[in-house]
């Protein structure tokens, strides 16, 4: 048989034929680096392609919970005229313009007011000096796994920590004698013994001889019977208080009275100073810790609102 030869028309169906595969091979060629460089570029977006948070983690489960908060009261203007003017008395005897600056406030400094900031007022008067500080800390998490409220429990549990003595152990952890019977303890003094390590008395938070408490740097009691350092209730998600007398040297006598409690995401400390004018004064523990306590409540509320 005879072959037939080749044809200018067959030679050019020929290389379409070929052009046209090659053009198709390259087209998937780019489809695939498509799709390759399409997952690098979405692997890392939440659903709907939304770009995750610090806390959305690596999609493993859901992230935790934020806070409540995402600013802060601003400080020197939390606390009412009327307020102040309870808790710094002294400035009843200053000038109009005096006055209007202390109620005015000092702001602290800080870097950033939405979530630190503080503020601080003082009074000096011819019976006494009354001193107001406040702080306002707003937590959060960089631990997909820990809320910001976990986290600000953490902050504040550092805090309390720091004031409150852990419980003591309860008697059925005594270690009982070979016989069953509870071992008696060893006659240690008492934390509440009445006299300090020199025999001289401890004096209460009334300032008078006679009453108990743990002892605070300067060695002196700093609470009595009810108005020690404690836990309380009825204040944000979790508050204590710390009473502290400064009685060093021969200088008047300075109580600082401190209420710290937890709202959520943000922990506020209040600490409320006075000192007499008079070496011989002591400053009434009871009225501080209730001029205190009462301004944290005030304040709990305004977060709330």
């Amino acid at each position: 048989m005879r072959r037939r030869a080749h044809t200018p028309r067959d030679t050019a169906a020929g290389t379409a034929t070929a052009r046209a595969a090659a053009r198709r091979t390259g087209w998937a060629a780019a489809l695939a680096a498509g799709a390759v460089l399409l997952t690098g570029c979405t692997g890392g977006s939440g659903p709907d392609g939304a770009a995750q948070d610090s806390k959305a983690g690596d999609g493993a489960g859901q992230a935790a919970a934020p806070g409540r908060y995402r600013t802060l009261l601003e400080p020197c203007g939390s606390v009412s005229a009327a307020t102040l003017r309870e808790l710094l008395p002294s400035a009843a005897d200053l000038t109009d313009e005096q006055r209007e600056r202390v109620y005015q406030g000092t702001p602290a400094v800080t870097y950033d007011t939405d979530r630190r900031a503080g503020c601080s007022w003082k009074a000096d008067g011819p019976d006494a000096s009354h001193q107001l500080v406040l702080d306002f800390e707003r937590v959060v998490s960089y631990d997909p796994e820990v809320s910001d409220d976990e986290r600000a429990q953490q902050v504040y549990g550092d805090k309390e920590s720091a004031v409150l003595p852990a419980a003591p152990p309860t008697a059925s952890a005594k270690p009982s004698t070979p016989g069953g019977a509870p071992s008696e303890s060893p006659a240690d003094p008492s934390p509440t013994s009445e006299t300090s390590p020199g025999g001289a008395p401890r004096p209460s938070a009334s300032g008078k001889p006679g009453g108990s408490g743990p002892l605070d740097p300067s060695g002196s009691a700093a609470t009595g019977e009810g108005l020690e350092p404690r836990v309380l209730t009825g204040l944000g998600d979790a508050a204590f208080l710390d009473d502290v007398l400064d009685r060093a040297g021969s200088t008047a006598q300075h109580r600082t009275v401190s209420v710290v409690f937890r709202t959520s995401n943000v922990v506020v400390t209040i600490r409320y100073a006075e000192q007499p004018a008079s070496i011989t004064e002591v400053p009434d523990s009871g009225e501080l810790q209730d001029k205190a306590q009462g301004l944290a409540r005030g304040l709990a509320e305004r977060f709330d609102e």
